[in-house]
């Protein structure tokens, strides 16, 4: 119990978090690739149901890291584009045994200052979360029932997702190989 009690402080711990993001950084940097995390700010929660019967929330939230919302012009008026982060779906442990089903959405702090404003854009903002979550993790959610938690602003413990984009130039070139191994050639 003692060392798992030390792994839970350690895994808590925001010295050991930033360390940890570093040494990904730099090991994602040596492939060629640039790693963002994306530490979600809390916003608003919609409750819903997966596939008709499993309750599940998700967590709309704001990160400076992704693009800001854009509106373009059209006959009947406008067109946004609202870029978005998303993370995997996950299930949290509560009490009694019972589970809850998260989803996090992040947006651009931008977009959750317009959605504070305007309930057409808060509706938009939703919608555009539902979306995501149903056409990148594949599951159906109940529309008609989702509904705002009033009061709340985040379910759960945050995960960061990541953002990974390509270095100019591409991965470091690997050393020569130098042929004189003690081991044997690997079969093809």
């Amino acid at each position: 119990r003692a060392l798992f009690a030390e792994y839970a402080a350690e895994l808590n711990d925001p010295e050991q978090r930033r360390l940890y993001e570093e040494e990904v950084a730099a090991l994602e940097r040596e492939r060629g690739v640039e790693v963002r995390f994306v530490h979600p700010s809390p916003g608003f929660v919609l409750r819903t149901s997966q596939e008709g019967s499993r309750r599940c929330y998700i967590n709309v939230c704001s990160n400076a890291l992704l693009a800001e919302p854009r509106a373009s012009a059209e006959r009947g008026g406008q067109r946004w584009s609202l870029p978005y982060s998303l993370t995997p779906g996950r299930e949290e442990l509560l009490r009694a045994g019972r589970r809850r089903l998260l989803y996090d959405v992040v947006f651009h702090p931008a977009a959750l200052r317009l959605a504070a404003r305007s309930a057409r854009f808060r509706r938009l903002l939703c919608d555009t979360a539902l979306d995501a979550v149903e056409r990148h993790c594949g599951v159906r959610l109940d529309r008609r029932n989702a509904q705002l938690l009033r009061g709340v602003r985040y379910k759960g413990v945050p995960q960061a997702p990541v953002i990974r984009s390509p270095l100019p130039g591409g991965a470091p070139p690997k050393p020569p190989d130098l042929g004189d191994s003690p081991l044997p050639p690997f079969p093809l």
